[in-house]
């Protein structure tokens, strides 16, 4: 039985990969610093007939990402860096305070899990790395300057592990969405447009040439994709699942 570690795996975008995962019989470690979410996902799925098992963690901890890596028995197949979070300002209105609570959990929690993951993927005689990227790694958004500004690290960070860990038959790519309809943008509705989350919503999922925005079940399916065999020659790579952000915007 082939096992997967997902950060951020108990809602979002995280939460689809835990399920899909866990349906496929994979053997599933999720992170999340939600105890009540985990603990109820975590039941949810053993009641299924899952092999998942829930590990408290705040990913930018280096302390306790080691004790709940060193907690998995034996080896890892794949890490899934999917934990991040948000925020909406240019360089003017963005804090010192914003910068660094961004800094910790969407740069050094990769390099926390990345790091801790190695030994285990190496132990495996290969293995897999996929890191959540964003658009915003690549394309200049406007009043996300903090997030840009992470995801471009999560990209370039994505290219040194693929190159350095290549004769090591590990892999390292990653996945860079548009937007996707998650807890998050229902809950950044309802904070910033009160009275006005349907008509936002509308005016959000038509920036993406398709039409709307993405579903966390169509990341969670190409994160399954990369971890399989059919995609054994890919490594140092992104994959923007956007609706045609990237490529079809005027």
């Amino acid at each position: 039985m082939k096992s997967i570690v997902i950060t951020g795996g108990a809602s979002g975008i995280g939460l689809a990969i835990t399920e899909l995962f866990s349906k496929k019989g994979f053997r599933v470690f999720f992170l999340d610093y939600h105890s009540e979410n985990g603990k109820a996902l975590e039941e949810k799925l053993k009641n299924q007939g899952a092999h998942a098992s829930f590990l408290l963690c705040d990913v930018s901890a280096l302390d306790q990402v080691k004790a709940v890596f060193g907690q998995m028995p034996g080896k890892i197949d794949i890490l899934v860096n999917n934990a991040g979070i948000s925020h909406i300002g240019n360089l003017e209105t963005t804090s010192e305070e914003d910068l660094d609570r961004l800094f910790q959990v969407n740069v050094k929690g990769v390099f926390n899990c990345s790091q801790a993951a190695i030994p285990k993927l190496k132990a495996n005689q290969g293995g897999l790395i996929i890191n959540i990227c964003s658009v915003a790694a690549t394309m200049g958004l406007s009043d996300r300057f903090a997030y840009s500004m992470t995801k471009g690290a999560v990209l370039s960070m994505t290219l040194s592990i693929a190159r350095d860990y290549v004769a090591d038959q590990i892999r390292c790519n990653c996945i860079s969405p548009g937007r996707v309809h998650t807890p998050f943008v229902d809950g950044f509705l309802a904070k910033n447009y009160p009275g006005q989350e349907k008509e936002m919503f509308e005016k959000l999922a038509a920036t993406q040439p398709i039409g709307r925005m993405g579903k966390p079940e169509e990341i969670a399916a190409m994160v399954y994709y990369l971890a399989s065999e059919e995609a054994s020659f890919i490594t140092g790579s992104n994959f923007p699942i956007d609706g045609g952000f990237l490529g079809l915007k005027a």
